[in-house]
């Protein structure tokens, strides 16, 4: 009876997000999203799960990074 809440999509799918444009610059609000998402230089990938979250946060910065 508890709380069953985790992602949709219990298979696990991923996507590669990859810094391409220095956050520096732009809102300081986005330079945290893009540290939260474990994005330390330009050109490093990171594999994040495909979850609501993820989504909000490539959102938050589409104009800094890639998504493979």
């Amino acid at each position: 009876m508890g709380n069953k809440r985790g992602p949709k999509n219990a298979e696990g799918k991923r996507v590669k997000v990859t810094l391409v444009k220095s956050p520096i610059g732009f809102n300081k609000s986005q330079a945290k999203v893009v540290e939260g998402m474990g994005l330390r230089r330009i050109g490093h990938s990171v594999e994040l799960l495909d979850t609501e979250a993820a989504r909000g946060m490539i959102l938050k910065v589409r104009h800094l990074v890639t998504v493979d």
